[in-house]
């Protein structure tokens, strides 16, 4: 299983800075998947010298949502909502990335998550993409 970045800062309580520092400096080993890195449990464990998380399951969602036919001004509102929204907590272990292509008018949200927190923005993206 791998894990991302913010998933190996709160199990080692440090900053995702922190921890994109060590990749980048090859103090940890990752794997460059898109734009996020992914950190296995076996280099976690070879960084840290001990088991980390073993026998906890961790579920988490990628959902990929296309806006089209949207401007530049409207697909900066819902990228912003969104960030307000994880922002002021209440989702759990959720984040998003976005993405506009002027040419196309078209909106890339990356929404990442566990469950529960995922399903929330997706209805919210689904009503601010409506508006």
């Amino acid at each position: 299983m791998l894990l991302s970045v913010e998933q190996v800062a709160d199990q080692l309580g440090l900053h995702v800075r922190t921890v994109r520092n060590y990749i980048r400096d090859g103090k940890l080993d990752a794997v460059r998947i898109g734009k996020q890195y992914r950190i296995s449990r076996e280099d976690l464990k070879a960084f840290t010298g001990a088991a980390v998380g073993e026998g906890e399951r961790h579920v988490e969602v990628t959902s990929i949502v296309q806006v089209d036919a949207i401007d530049q001004a409207d697909a900066d509102r819902i990228s912003t909502h969104l960030g307000t929204a994880i922002g002021q907590g209440g989702l759990g272990q959720a984040r998003v990335e976005s993405a506009y292509d002027e040419d196309r008018s078209s909106l890339k949200l990356i929404v990442l998550g566990d469950p529960e927190a995922t399903a929330e923005l997706l209805r919210l993206i689904s009503l601010l993409a409506k508006a």
